[in-house]
């Protein structure tokens, strides 16, 4: 067993807790192995596909009991973020209906138009040539641009997709535009809202997740134990491992444990 001092734990879902629809084996044992020594978990998405209630009801359902409230992901990230900066702003989402209910849930006009002040861009497995085209008529109008994750790929059963790297890639490439901001892991801003949510800081919390360049990348940068597992993107083979050093590297999460 991983033994750590630290209070609260936070774990990735996609390649950490689960592969497309199935529990990686031992993600329930770990969980409620922590939560019963008194350990704080929550679980840390940057994936904007579900809303936080749509991700705590697949955790239960494959047997990790959650609440909406022990889930963050990049979508509530960036909708809060942005709130506290421009309330109530007119924005054009590049994303799926888990993004846009977010952001309507945080009082902000989303348009189907260029008339906005904001582009949103978001892991999108609708993304289309209609979708770039608004966003490159709003960015010539004055638009800003704000992302919700960095992912090149999202983890599936058999291998991986397309992620929210590929919609900003094409955003930035026709408007001539960087992206101002991108809220999910590594970044600090997402971590914020984690931490607050579990109630620790970041010398007293654990990251669990699999990939190098956002889990272990802010777990390191900012503070965090951190392990990774071999279960989703990275390989063991990756230099990168080398390179960012984390506390550990298991095979998954079920070795968490032993």
């Amino acid at each position: 067993m991983i033994r750590f001092p630290q209070r609260g734990w936070l774990f990735d879902l996609d390649g950490t807790i689960y592969l497309g629809d199935a529990l990686i084996p031992g993600a329930d044992a770990a969980v409620a192995t922590l939560r019963a020594a008194g350990r704080r978990v929550a679980f840390l998405s940057n994936k904007p596909l579900q809303t936080r209630a749509e991700y705590a009801a697949k955790l239960t359902s494959l047997g990790v009991p959650a609440s909406p409230d022990d889930v963050i992901n990049s979508s509530l990230v960036l909708a809060r973020y942005l709130r506290d900066r421009d309330p109530g702003a007119p924005v054009f989402v590049i994303g799926e209906p888990p993004m846009l209910e977010e952001m309507r849930a945080h009082g902000f006009e989303v348009r189907s138009d260029e008339r906005v002040r904001w582009v949103v861009i978001a892991f999108d497995r609708t993304f289309d040539y209609a979708k770039l085209n608004v966003a490159l008529q709003a960015v010539k109008q004055g638009a800003r641009l704000i992302a919700t994750n960095p992912d090149r790929t999202c983890p599936v059963e058999g291998g991986e997709i397309p992620d929210c790297a590929g919609m900003i890639a094409a955003v930035e490439a026709v408007t001539d535009r960087k992206v101002e901001v991108i809220v999910g892991k590594p970044s600090p801003i997402i971590l914020e809202v984690a931490l607050a949510a579990l109630g620790v800081p970041a010398s007293e919390a654990v990251v669990v997740g699999d990939r190098v360049e956002t889990d272990i990348v802010m777990g390191r940068r900012l503070g965090l134990s951190t392990v990774l597992v071999l279960s989703g993107v990275t390989r063991a083979d990756d230099p990168r491992i080398a390179a960012v050093a984390p506390d550990h590297v298991i095979r998954s999460i079920g070795d968490l444990m032993e």
